[in-house]
């Protein structure tokens, strides 16, 4: 969900996406001398920016040329979601800009930011391919225009700043909606993802940016960031994309493996039965995460039931009925705003692990999900 370098060396000393780009000598070698025009994917126009001077430079002659921009940031391993978000984009603006930057930022002391899944070739083929399928399409206003894969040095020039709860550095806080929710369990996220969209929309200086509803709070946090701070983009929200039985896609349910996957469906399960209850007619909380609290006990229930080959443990961390604008708990909705259910779940590594078991990337650590279900107003 990016200045001209002084030599490759430097890119190869960088940390996080460094490793994403590691693997494409085309991209190293004709963008670490200055004056270069940018690399691009193999087989396509899409251009590889790495450096904010080189990027900036490319975006004041789609201003000059009165061409928009429309932005999805991303920490790559592309999806479906992704994808969808980039074709929603190239309909509304001319020029479409993928950010790919495993952000440190937002992620805290002890979570998976070694681990996150980098994927920098993979994402590179999936760009080329949705190239020419919006190539071929004549509804699109524009198309994938550029890459902007940055270093931490290059996004954070002072260096990276701590990821620890009163860790110093150039921070961007929203609150006090980003201290709920997601916010209360992963203090430092919201702090991170803020300051890292902050930083993209101040050197891509696009017109609209895309998010995905699936990370909902965050949408609310960034929707806040903009109207608080005055900034001159529309943020874009596109519907959460699912697997055929619900699952909505992440990056991260690659850690998940055979047996987790099976259970995995849970949180949208439990979000469904309190959807249903609100349009049955149910208003208040009681009425609507009730029945939804009693399911989330009955399916954990089964699997501490089965064997421990077989069982899948999982934590609720939160099931929410929440303001839509400020994310603030309600006890019954106002008909004419409607209300967030959204949830997270830890999905704990598997217990006794058989031979052979796809236990998921890394050996199947703790899995966090979250989802969520906008209840629309009532006309």
């Amino acid at each position: 969900m990016l200045t001209k370098a002084n030599s490759a060396s430097r890119l190869l000393r960088s940390t996080t996406t460094s490793n994403l780009v590691s693997n494409c000598p085309l991209a190293l070698s004709r963008n670490a001398h200055h004056g270069r025009r940018a690399p691009v994917i193999p087989h396509t126009p899409i251009k590889i920016f790495r450096e904010i001077p080189q990027l900036r430079e490319w975006r004041r002659k789609q201003l000059l040329d009165h061409r928009s921009i429309g932005l999805v940031p991303t920490m790559g391993a592309l999806h479906e979601g992704h994808l969808s978000l980039i074709r929603m984009a190239a309909t509304e603006n001319h020029r479409v800009v993928v950010s790919i930057y495993v952000n440190p930022t937002q992620f805290g002391v002890h979570e998976d930011l070694d681990s996150y899944p980098k994927t920098w070739e993979k994402d590179c083929d999936m760009l080329r391919d949705l190239d020419k399928e919006l190539a071929g399409d004549g509804n699109n206003l524009g198309s994938i225009a550029a890459v902007f894969a940055p270093t931490t040095g290059v996004m954070y020039p002072s260096g990276r700043p701590s990821q620890e709860i009163n860790g110093k550095g150039s921070f961007v806080t929203i609150t006090p909606v980003g201290e709920l929710l997601e916010g209360a369990s992963r203090p430092t996220f919201f702090r991170g993802v803020a300051t890292i969209c902050m930083k993209l929309f101040n050197i891509v200086a696009p017109e609209k940016v895309y998010f995905g509803q699936k990370d909902v709070q965050q949408t609310v946090v960034i929707k806040k960031m903009v109207k608080d701070l005055c900034l001159n983009t529309e943020v874009v929200v596109g519907k959460t994309q699912r697997e055929a039985d619900g699952l909505a896609l992440s990056s991260r349910n690659i850690y998940l493996g055979t047996r987790r996957r099976t259970v995995a469906t849970v949180l949208s399960k439990v979000l469904k039965v309190a959807e249903t209850n609100y349009l049955r007619g149910g208003r208040s909380r009681d009425e609507i995460l009730g029945p939804a609290n009693e399911l989330a006990k009955l399916l954990l229930l089964e699997q501490n039931q089965l064997p421990a080959h077989e069982s899948v443990k999982f934590e609720v961390d939160y099931i929410s009925f929440a303001d839509p604008d400020t994310m603030e708990e309600l006890e019954e909705v106002d008909e004419t705003r409607g209300a967030i259910l959204s949830g997270a779940v830890k999905m704990l590594p598997v217990e006794s692990p058989q031979p052979g078991e796809d236990l998921g990337l890394s050996d199947g650590p703790s899995v966090r999900l979250i989802d969520n279900i906008i209840l629309r107003p009532v006309n």
